[in-house]
Formats: structure tokens, C-alpha cells, sequence
């Protein structure tokens, strides 16, 4: 079992706490299948950029990062991290550098022959909003899949560090926390969006994007219409959470084209 990026240095006052989903993904990524799937799609091409959109803490980029090796069959992976939190960001740099650093030192003759993995760093963004048209290899993508009767709105604050009230504080701190969670209807709404831009975001021939999704967000429903998408579109289950009352409860989703 690979080990977890620790999170010792993380506040969760407006972070994600890894939790059920986190895991999931770790062990998604990590399993025999996916890191062969992944090996064999990757390698000879040129360093994938590997992007974690809400990143939260960090565990799932540092984690990729950190074993690389294990995961792709190669070091020279580009970790990016995005997310629209900026303490989620400050808290993700340090987590993958750790992590980097606590399982990628060894001698200089290893390093010489398979150099640490760099990582590119965190931007402050909306979901894909950052990212060239075509220039992701492997997207990864924790929405807030909560159904809720309305997506989080940001307080009327006008400064976010300095000159806060406690209360003003608190509102800006759970408007920050429900992001992580909250989905609107039917938990989709924040996925949609992605959704619509993975088309645009994946590079045309190698990209590849890994997508949870609970049982309310009707991952088969999803997984239809991505295949309608048509030109060689595919959509697989490819890691669960076990089942409950006849439903996968949580569902990772990986998504990519054939090459035409």
C-alpha cells in the first residue's frame, strides 16, 4: 500500500477534509489496472501535465505526484493544482512538496536516473478556467457532489484578509467550507460545468480525466450522455466504494477518446 501525503500542516476551517471520496481516488489511481492503463497510454510521450481541479488539502495531487513512478511508470509527470480557495492552494504547495520530498529522496545515482518529479505549483481559478484549450494529459476532478437547493454565494465582503468582523469572518469561512461540498441540484450543477469544458480542456489524442460522482448524481445517466458526446468518446466506471441498497455509493468515472 503506497502511503498517504500527510496533512499535519492543513487547517480545515475552510478546507476539504479528506475523507471516504479522498481515499477512493487514492486507491482509484493506485490500483494494478488503472496504473497499467496509465503506464501503457503514456509512455512515449512527452511528460503528461497532470491537473487536480479542487485540489482541497492536496492528498490527490501529492499523492500522484509522490508516486509517480508507480502510477505512470515515470517521474517526468507536470502536477498542477487549481482551486478557487486560496488557503486550499497554500495548503496543496506545501502538501506535494512533502510528499515529493518524503518519498522521491535517494541517492543521487537514483536521482540522476529518474529525477524527482516537479511540481508546477497551485493557481487561484474556476475550475478550468486558467488552462489552455487541448494542454491537459490527465485531469482529476473531487466535485461537490452534495445535492443541495442552491450553490454556495459568496458573502458581501469586500476584504478577505484584514478588517473582518468574527462574524464577516465566519461567513466568508463557511462560504469557503460549503464549496467543497455543496452541488446544488441534484449535486451536478459544479460538475456540469466541467464536464462541458473536458472536451475542450483534454489534449485531442492522449487526454484522459477521472471524475467521482455519488449515487444521487446518477453516474450511468452521466456516463450515457459523455458516450453521446460521439467521436469515439468513452466513459467507464473504473473505481467504487462499495454498494448500498442496489447503488454503487461512490463511483469514479474515468473519461477519454479513441484515438480516431
Amino acid at each position: 500500500m503506497l502511503p498517504t501525503p500527510s496533512t499535519s500542516h492543513v487547517t480545515f476551517d475552510t478546507i476539504y477534509e479528506p475523507s471516504e471520496d479522498t481515499y477512493l481516488f487514492l486507491d482509484t489511481l493506485s490500483s494494478a489496472p488503472e496504473s497499467a492503463w496509465l503506464t501503457q497510454r503514456f509512455k512515449t510521450t512527452a511528460s503528461p501535465l497532470v491537473v487536480e481541479i479542487g485540489t482541497g488539502s492536496g492528498v490527490v495531487l501529492g499523492f500522484v505526484a509522490a508516486n509517480s513512478l508507480e502510477i505512470f511508470g515515470r517521474r517526468d509527470i507536470l502536477p498542477l493544482g487549481i482551486d478557487v480557495n486560496r488557503n486550499a492552494c497554500t495548503a496543496t504547495r506545501e502538501t506535494v512538496h512533502q510528499a515529493i520530498h518524503d518519498r522521491q529522496t535517494e541517492t543521487e545515482a537514483e536521482r540522476q536516473a529518474q529525477p524527482n518529479t516537479v511540481y508546477l505549483g497551485s493557481v487561484v481559478a474556476d475550475l478550468g478556467s486558467a488552462l489552455r484549450v487541448g494542454c491537459v494529459d490527465v485531469l482529476l476532478f473531487n466535485p461537490p457532489y452534495v445535492p443541495s437547493e442552491e450553490l454556495p454565494r459568496l458573502p458581501e465582503v469586500t476584504d478577505e484578509e484584514t478588517g473582518l468582523s468574527r462574524s464577516e469572518r465566519f461567513e466568508r469561512d463557511s462560504y469557503l467550507l460549503s464549496l467543497t461540498y455543496a452541488g446544488g441540484r441534484d449535486g451536478m450543477e459544479t460538475t456540469d460545468r466541467l464536464l462541458e469544458a473536458i472536451p475542450r480542456l483534454l489534449d485531442p489524442g492522449r487526454g484522459v480525466a477521472y471524475v467521482l460522482f455519488c449515487a444521487q448524481n446518477r453516474p450511468q445517466e452521466v456516463k450515457e450522455r459523455i458516450r453521446a458526446w460521439g467521436e469515439g468518446w468513452r466513459a467507464e466506471s473504473v473505481g467504487n466504494s462499495g454498494v448500498q441498497a442496489g447503488w454503487e455509493k461512490l463511483v469514479i468515472v474515468r473519461i477519454w477518446r479513441d484515438s480516431l
